[in-house]
This record gives C-alpha cells, sequence and structure tokens, in this order.
C-alpha cells in the first residue's frame, strides 16, 4: 500500500496545470550534500553480551558529485548523477567487571549512481518546486575497522553492490545566465543491509581471546542538497520536435 501510494501521488503531481519542465535543455550541475544524523532513519545500534555492552551511531557524514538533467517533456525531466558519501559512525565499548570504556570513530565509504524522474511545480516567476522518485545502484569499495586499547569494530560490506530507492523534494531559483540554485533534501534507503557491524572485545588477560558482537546496519540516510546547475541553451531542434507533437 505505501508503494501504491507513492505511484499515486507522483502521478497526482504530473497531471498539475502549472508544472513545466525544462524541455530541450540538458544541463550539468554539481551538488554537495550533508548527512543528516536522524535516529528515525538509521537508529543507535546495540551490542550486548554478559558484562559487555558496545554502541554504533551514525554521527552524520557527506556526499558530493555531479549530475546530469534532461528535460523530455513539458512535464518531466530526467536526473543522472554520480556521487561519493562518507557515512562517519562512532562507536563505544565498555566492560561492567572491570570498568574498562573505551570509543572510537569510523568512516565508511561509498559511491552512488542515482537515476530519478522529477516533476516540477512553478512557485513564481523564477522559482519552482521539484519532486522526485527513481533509484540508485549503490556501490563499496572496501570494509572499515578501527582498533582501540581492547577491542575492535569493523563493517563488512554485505555486497559490492547493491540497488535502493531515492526520493527527493526542493525549490530552486532559476536566473536567465547564471544558471540555477537549488536547496532541498534527499532520502535514500537501500533495498537490503549495507553491512554487518562487528564489536569485538579482545580480553588480554586470557590469551586476547575474542568476544563478539554483531548487528547489522542498514545504510539508510537523510540529506540536506545544495546544487548549482550551468546555464544551458534550449537544444531548438529537440524543442520544435517536442512542440510539433
Amino acid at each position: 500500500m505505501h508503494r501504491r501510494g507513492l505511484v499515486v501521488l507522483f502521478l497526482a503531481l504530473a497531471s498539475v496545470p502549472q508544472v513545466v519542465a525544462q524541455l530541450g535543455v540538458t544541463t550539468f550541475g554539481l551538488q554537495v550534500k550533508p548527512v543528516i544524523p536522524f535516529g528515525f532513519f538509521e537508529p543507535v545500534s546495540k551490542l550486548g553480551r554478559e558484562h559487555l555492552q558496545a554502541t554504533l551511531q551514525l554521527d552524520g557524514g557527506m556526499a558530493f558529485g555531479m549530475l546530469v538533467r534532461t528535460g523530455i517533456s513539458k512535464s518531466i525531466s530526467l536526473e543522472v548523477g554520480l556521487d561519493q558519501i562518507v557515512r562517519r559512525y562512532s562507536f563505544a565499548m565498555a566492560n561492567d567487571t572491570n570498568g574498562y570504556t573505551d570509543g572510537g570513530s569510523l568512516r565508511y565509504v561509498g559511491y552512488e549512481l542515482p537515476v530519478v524522474c522529477l516533476v516540477y511545480i512553478r512557485l513564481g516567476e523564477r522559482t519552482w518546486m521539484n519532486n522526485a522518485l527513481g533509484a540508485s545502484v549503490d556501490f563499496y569499495p572496501s570494509d572499515a575497522k578501527r582498533d582501540i586499547a581492547q577491542g575492535q569494530a569493523y563493517l563488512f560490506r554485505r555486497n559490492w553492490a547493491q540497488v535502493g530507492v531515492v526520493g527527493n523534494i526542493g525549490v530552486e531559483y532559476r536566473t536567465e545566465r547564471s544558471g540555477y540554485f537549488y536547496l532541498g533534501a534527499t532520502f535514500h534507503r537501500p533495498f537490503g543491509d549495507m553491512a554487518q557491524a562487528d564489536a569485538t572485545w579482545l580480553d588480554k588477560y586470557t590469551s586476547y581471546r575474542p568476544y563478539r558482537m554483531t548487528t547489522l546496519l542498514s545504510g539508510s540516510y537523510l540529506t540536506m542538497d545544495l546544487r548549482y546547475f550551468f546555464h544551458e541553451n534550449p537544444d531548438k531542434a529537440r524543442l520544435r520536435k517536442a512542440r510539433n507533437r
């Protein structure tokens, strides 16, 4: 029912009479997307065994990259991007038998290839709102590891590549010659867990016998999006052909 509701919403937006896309325009853009640490999407992961506790929490991160936008009709544009994302996690470990506590941080690097369809709603003479829905292929080149005095945190990638859903909403201001300036937000949700997180206690008094605790990370996140699109004139041949249909 949730997916069906998204489809109905997308079709409803496409039918709004004031919706106008950048027909005949293909433009290149740059974007920076700070990751917002919102526990609803990626809650604090708690791991535990007898006398041992550990936590792993998304503290934020940064995504940046490039994208190409093409106006394919009077109401819809297609956008393809290539991004690098660095997620920052903090972890802590405690042993209540000897009062030991310690912690550290990890950086988990990924790459994304999103493809989305955008629908525009005109808010003013130069101001537009867009809604976007699409998919992303996510790539994870390696695992992540952090050692502490008597323990270790390790993030194992579940797959080197996986698919996720992308939803976006934002507002942009279009100038005549200086390009487009955009502010928005994106929600990214992989179809499956991104990584397995292990927290391991190493007891130096028993020949470093490991005590391992495991959980899964979904990899979902929310970003604030800052984008700039360079000015491009419409392709007159494409524009004329589309208007004659």
